[in-house]
């Protein structure tokens, strides 16, 4: 299989349950449970931005799903009616649904790892085992300041969106400074500027700081999470310092870890190979 997969020839909707949902979809034909990625929620993300670079490798051994979340890339959004990653987990409980998946192992990003982690919660049988990378809400920081560097040029682009505060943004993101190319950064920039979508991401946080929608943090929770779960961290992740990783891993059950040396908040972006090596042999391992 070639290392890159066609946007436009793996994109596919559907409606599920309330929900009307993009996905990226190919390797229909492998055997073993289908592997579902969740991406984070940095300004102009999708399924694909995030996970386009490893779209393929995964294809190759397994039915493989890039999923935009609600709000996201060609997903429309809704009225929250619950904060978002309580949502995003209805959404992907529905997803599979609709497309008749009893299972899935899943990729989480960042929220999407806090998604994953919901899902999990939810709708257990759902979900076979979890990669997740720099997952938010596993953890509450001791050292590290709060809110992160990351989070912080985050919220500075959100309020004032220039190329300028997606430049600083994205260099919060990586541990290698080249990962963030022109093409990168115009490419998220033209995402994030398009109609509405910098109000669909507010709107997406405000559901998540609601007070009406507050629920009891993750990372209280996290014990109950009994999954086999990989948790991968950069090192030098400004977004969800590394210091996290540890918490996380040692309150959820069946948990392992690995951490990249030279490697910021995208483990699948700047230390693509191994990561796909990594997560591919982890699921593929005999329960």
């Amino acid at each position: 299989m070639s290392e890159t997969l066609d946007f436009d020839a793996t994109s596919h909707t559907v409606t599920a349950g309330r929900f009307e949902l993009h996905y990226n979809e190919a390797g229909a034909d492998k055997p073993g449970t289908p592997v579902l990625f969740l991406h984070g929620s940095g300004p102009g993300v999708s399924g694909w931005s995030n996970f386009a670079g490893n779209f393929a490798a995964f294809a190759a051994e397994r039915r493989t799903i890039i999923l935009d979340m609600p709000g996201f890339g060609r997903s429309p959004e809704l009225k929250w009616d619950a904060s978002y990653p309580v949502v995003a987990a209805e959404s992907v409980n529905a997803l599979l649904d609709a497309l008749g998946i009893d299972q899935v192992d899943i990729v989480g990003n960042s929220m999407g790892g806090n998604v994953a982690c919901e899902t999990a919660l939810a709708y257990p049988t759902r979900v076979r085992k979890m990669a997740l990378m720099g997952p938010g809400g596993l953890a509450e920081n001791l050292f590290a300041p709060n809110p992160s560097e990351g989070s912080r040029r985050l919220f500075e682009f959100l309020q004032k969106p220039t190329r300028e505060g997606m430049v600083a943004w994205v260099d919060t993101m990586v541990g290698n400074r080249k990962v963030a190319s022109d093409e990168l950064i115009d490419t998220r920039l033209a995402a994030a500027l398009e109609p509405g979508a910098i109000k669909r991401t507010m709107d997406i946080f405000g559901s998540i700081f609601n007070p009406e929608f507050r629920t009891a943090p993750l990372w209280t929770r996290a014990e109950s999470i009994k999954q086999e779960t990989l948790l991968i961290w950069g090192r030098d992740d400004r977004m969800l310092p590394y210091e996290g990783a540890h918490f996380a891993f040692r309150h959820l059950p069946n948990a392992e870890l690995h951490v990249f040396s030279k490697c910021g908040h995208w483990a699948m972006i700047e230390q693509r190979v191994a990561f796909d090596r990594i997560v591919l042999e982890y699921f593929s391992r005999e329960d």
